[in-house]
């Protein structure tokens, strides 16, 4: 898979993968304040849910497929990106325990 991310990047360009990948990000949140509105009107079916969430989904891979590119291009280790995102997590988690204890 790597070999053709590669490929992909490399054909187009990084400069305007960049700009698909803004592209592709926007996308994925018009598709989450989408499903947010449909949510919050109280008036959707559940084929709506359902619609909305797949087309959540569609972008998330849309978008998990650009950061792969990425990974790739860049040579970047998925144990750092894993190790980043655990202490992320974590301080994050933390912000909203002193949070709950300040309040």
């Amino acid at each position: 898979m790597e070999e053709d991310l590669l490929k992909i990047i490399n054909y187009y360009g990084i400069m305007p993968q960049l700009k698909y990948f803004q592209s592709e990000v926007f996308e994925l949140n018009e598709a989450i304040i989408r499903h947010n509105e449909i949510e919050e009107s109280g008036l959707y079916r559940s084929s709506d849910e359902s619609e909305a969430r797949q087309h959540i989904t569609e972008e998330i891979a849309d978008v998990f497929v650009m950061l792969m590119q990425f990974v790739c291009f860049y040579k970047i280790d998925t144990d750092d990106i894993g190790t980043i995102t655990d202490q992320k997590i974590k301080r994050q988690l933390e912000r909203i325990k002193e949070s709950n204890e300040n309040n």
